[in-house]
């Protein structure tokens, strides 16, 4: 094959394969965990910020926030919050307060990332992760904690998927965008992370950006494609994981063990 064809099919081919969702592949450093540690952590700087600029009674269904009134005082008081979460030695927590602590680091990062170069009309836009192709910020190395440099997927699918292996994780951690399951409006901790984790999978679920049906069809989340994987690999997975939190009028329909599903994502910034 002449050189110059096999290049381009080569740039034309490599954007198609950057939109394959990351596979939890265990960074195994980060299994250490201390379960007789009765260390609990301090989230109220994370649930100050929450409380003055997450909206959570938006016509819409979706949790937004208020990015553009964030004052500068607020900026520097969710850069101290996370710069003592990158002083925590994360290996020395319980798994239970590790949990925790993985997603509300991700979540507060998430939006200081976004806040950083605000105005943006999609986190995909932040285009500061290395490579060509890579686009968004999911793959800059934003955090160093215990000597070991950390981006965002570093956190979701190499600590929290494979770890834990729950797949509420996908309802907990937020990606700033209208297709997103809501930014909780409170920090997770060990004390209220199952009630918040089935919550948000139920709300999730039972509004149109996760599941609507249209006729004999129903429309999902990208997330349930992306991520199958999480959800049993395969349509009746998702099928089963959906009837678990549905309610009347969506459960109705995935008790008929319909799985024509098709999908759907929006990218739109959550403000």
């Amino acid at each position: 094959m002449n050189r110059g064809i096999a290049l381009w099919l080569i740039i034309l081919l490599v954007p198609i394969a950057t939109f394959a969702a990351p596979q939890p592949e265990l960074w195994s450093r980060w299994q250490a965990h201390d379960n007789r540690s009765l260390t609990q952590l301090d989230h109220s700087a994370w649930a100050d910020f929450l409380g003055r600029y997450l909206v959570t009674k938006h016509p819409s269904g979706i949790n937004r926030v208020r990015y553009a009134v964030v004052t500068g005082e607020d900026k520097k008081l969710l850069t101290d919050y996370l710069d003592r979460l990158q002083g925590t030695a994360a290996s020395g927590l319980n798994r239970q307060e590790q949990k925790a602590y993985w997603i509300n680091l991700y979540n507060a990062l998430t939006v200081k990332t976004i806040l950083e170069h605000y105005p943006v009309k999609s986190i995909r836009d932040i285009d500061i992760s290395p490579g060509w192709f890579n686009n968004g910020p999911w793959d800059a190395k934003l955090l160093t904690i215990e000597g070991e440099k950390l981006s965002l997927n570093d956190i979701e699918h190499r600590i929290l998927r494979p770890i834990w292996q729950d797949n509420r994780v996908h309802y907990a951690v937020n990606c700033a965008s209208l297709g997103c399951p809501n930014l909780q409006a409170e920090p997770f901790t060990v004390e209220n992370q199952e009630e918040l984790l089935d919550q948000a999978a139920r709300d999730y679920i039972n509004h149109r950006r996760g599941m609507k049906v249209v006729g004999d069809k129903a429309v999902l989340s990208s997330i349930y494609d992306w991520f199958q994987v999480d959800f049993g690999g395969h349509a009746e997975g998702v099928r089963r994981h959906l009837l678990k939190y549905a309610g009347a009028d969506r459960a109705e329909y995935l008790s008929a063990g319909k799985v024509d599903f098709s999908y759907n994502y929006n990218w739109d910034l959550n403000e």
